[in-house]
């Protein structure tokens, strides 16, 4: 008998899960419908009408979180440069390449021992 009941109680609930996806299932494919015939309405309205039919876009610029972050950070701006306090050094020719110039902030490091840079 108590096998019985829980094959009845599987059945039932089986049955619940079912009605309640097809529950889901209609209510979504309603929701589109409902969507589609306000979008057909709206497309007749503005045939009859004489305008042209605008689409609906999500106003949206997927680029503006991008310029807002870079805007409250700073990253990206130009800031200006103080004027110098000593001519520029010409360009350097080794192994790094030419134009390559000492990092500023360097002359001030007295704990190393500078070096050329290797060529592999």
């Amino acid at each position: 008998m108590e096998e019985v009941v829980n094959r009845v109680l599987a059945w039932v609930l089986r049955a619940v899960v079912l009605l309640a996806g097809l529950v889901v299932f209609l209510s979504l494919v309603t929701a589109a419908l409902l969507l589609a015939a306000f979008w057909g309405l709206r497309m007749l309205w503005a045939r009859l009408t004489g305008r042209p039919v605008a689409p609906w876009v999500m106003g949206v610029d997927p680029r503006a979180a991008w310029r807002a972050t870079t805007a409250r950070s700073g990253w990206g701006q130009r800031r200006p440069e103080p004027p110098p306090s000593e001519p520029p050094t010409p360009p350097q020719t080794g192994a790094a390449g030419p134009l390559m110039r000492p990092l500023p902030g360097t002359e001030e490091v007295t704990d190393v021992q500078p070096r050329a840079p290797r060529g592999d």
